[in-house]
């Protein structure tokens, strides 16, 4: 036989002794499943899908300080940052011209009054005469209409006269509430007109927020919607606050829709006026809990979305439903469906399928030990 034919010969039946080895040692069972390397994240460490507004802090109530009558401002008893209490005086105004007008309505009263005196005393003689038949009876009624007539200019001149003495008394301006003095537009010597402002007070009922809402994103945003503030001031520290009011039209200029979020509790007192402050909202108009990379996202069979979370206990990898807010370039904010400490298949979920075995791994590619709760991003233990 030749060498060919030999191999030719022996090549089988190696085969098949080495396929009868392998099944007697192995018993006929399949070899264990491979658990697959994944980058993970916990769904708490990552990063609030929020954008912020500039704001600065004002009064609830802002109250714009005028005078009710015209005339030359001759003092100025408050400057700007003053704090004053209801009923303060605050500016007088040259009040000469305004006793005058009082003075001559009183002298018109007086002489309405002595005209009310003469035409009581004439209607009471012709009721006399008139039960004596001396004068007619359209006599009688000519002097009653006369008495009504002198009573309705006395009253007339009454009422002139309160409204002057009233006007001399507005010539103060007395503060309607606590608050503090916020700006200051007239000066002394200067000439106002009524109704003209002369200085804002801010009320002390409470502190806000100013911001602009851009047009593009107003139907985001509703009136009540939780927010977070954080003064320029003091980086880090964010107050709790509601968009308590949004304009209902857009600034003709800036083309913003003009809204005041309320500071509540114990915020209020952290603030003080004029401080600048950023106002952070959810991105897309609902309070997302996380932001999580766009390749987390999976879409399932019935066109929801889900993600990918790692059961510490098995190892094992379980899709789970979350709702999403609109897509960013490179993230999407996520508004339910997942707990703080899930963690979140981050990379790599189109391999996977249900209930797998997977290794989480973080960015450096390090088994995370998955019975210590620390962040991700600070080392590879499990946060």
């Amino acid at each position: 036989m030749t060498v060919v034919a030999r191999q030719a010969f022996l090549a089988p039946a190696l085969v098949v002794g080495a396929t009868l080895l392998l099944s007697a040692c192995g018993g006929g069972e399949k070899p264990p499943e491979a658990a697959r390397p994944v980058l993970v994240t916990r769904a708490g460490d990552a990063a609030p899908a929020v954008v912020a507004f500039a704001g600065e802090i004002r009064a609830r109530e802002e109250s714009a300080l005028a005078f009710r009558v015209g005339g030359k401002l001759v003092r100025r008893d408050v400057d700007v940052g003053a704090r004053v209490k209801q009923g303060d005086l605050l500016a007088v105004l040259d009040p000469g011209d305004l006793r005058l007008q009082a003075q001559a309505a009183q002298a018109q009263l007086s002489a309405a009054e002595a005209e009310l005196s003469r035409a009581r005393a004439d209607q009471a003689r012709y009721e006399q005469l008139a039960k004596q038949q001396l004068v007619s009876r359209s006599a009688l009624d000519a002097q009653n209409a006369a008495y009504q007539a002198a009573a309705g200019q006395a009253r007339a001149a009454r009422a002139n006269l309160d409204v002057a003495r009233n006007q001399a008394e507005y010539s103060q301006l007395r503060a309607p509430r606590d608050g503090a003095i916020a700006s200051r537009q007239a000066e002394a010597g200067q000439v106002v007109a009524a109704g003209q402002t002369v200085f804002t007070l801010a009320g002390d009922d409470g502190r806000e927020v100013a911001i602009a809402l851009p047009e593009s994103q107003i139907r985001d945003y509703r009136v009540g919607q939780p927010v977070l503030v954080e003064l320029w001031n003091a980086p880090g520290q964010r107050l709790p606050g509601t968009i308590r009011e949004i304009a209902p039209a857009a600034d003709p200029q800036a083309r913003t829709y003009a809204a005041r979020v309320a500071l509540g509790g114990d915020a209020e007192r952290k603030v003080e006026l004029g401080q600048s402050a950023r106002v952070y909202l959810a991105d897309g108009g609902e309070q997302a809990a996380w932001s999580l990379p766009l390749s987390a996202l999976q879409r399932r069979a019935d066109g929801r979305n889900a993600v990918w979370v790692v059961d510490r206990a098995t190892r094992r990898v379980h899709a789970v439903p979350v709702r999403t807010g609109a897509f960013g370039e490179d993230s999407v904010p996520v508004l339910g469906g997942l707990k703080p400490d899930a963690l979140v298949v981050s990379a790599g979920g189109h391999l996977l399928r249900e209930n797998q075995l997977v290794t989480p791994v973080d960015r450096e590619n390090r088994p995370i030990n998955l019975a210590q709760p620390k962040r991700l991003n600070a080392s590879a233990d499990v946060p």
